[in-house]
């Protein structure tokens, strides 16, 4: 059985095997990266954080209480890494733009441009994206993204069926291009 195998690996990892901890990782690196990838929308940015989650998970590894939630966890790990990278460049963005705002106005993009699904996630909030990528690209269900993102279960299908509308919205400015 698949569960009972990773199980196995992920307890011989917490007790610092590191050939079991190189198996998770392998097993989970697409995974953590995909995820990275599309919260942030930068590849390098995506393989930063993808190695600073393993990191993390190899030195809080002996902290997971339930081994059964380990894809939950490393997954809540990425997403908190993730966030933070995404404030550190709104922070950087407005320190760049703040001498001169009129320098700022003409680099907004055109409303009436012609919007890709990657580009419309980029527009979304970061709640949105993330859970849009946790639930329709991720395959996540709702309990599991409930304890992912440490919310209720009602605030994930609000949020998602917000996050859906929102991208709709985005993806509408398409048929005005």
């Amino acid at each position: 059985m698949v569960d009972e195998e990773l199980n196995h690996i992920i307890h011989r990892a917490r007790r610092g095997d590191k050939e079991a901890f190189a198996q998770l990782v392998n097993r989970y690196k697409g995974h953590v990266y995909r995820y990275a990838a599309g919260m942030l929308g930068d590849r390098m940015d995506a393989e930063d954080v993808s190695q600073e989650a393993f990191i993390k998970v190899y030195y809080s590894l002996s902290g997971l209480d339930n081994e059964y939630a380990f894809s939950s966890w490393i997954i809540r790990i990425v997403s908190n890494l993730c966030k933070d990278r995404l404030k550190k460049r709104a922070k950087e963005q407005r320190l760049r733009d703040e001498p001169d705002e009129a320098i700022a106005d003409r680099h907004l993009p055109d409303p009436l441009e012609k919007l890709s699904i990657e580009e419309a996630m980029a527009r979304l909030t970061v709640d949105h994206r993330e859970i849009l990528l946790l639930h329709e690209v991720q395959g996540y269900r709702y309990e599991e993204i409930a304890d992912i993102l440490e919310v209720p279960l009602g605030t994930v299908k609000s949020r998602l069926f917000a996050a859906r509308m929102a991208l709709r919205k985005e993806l509408g400015k398409e048929d005005r291009g």
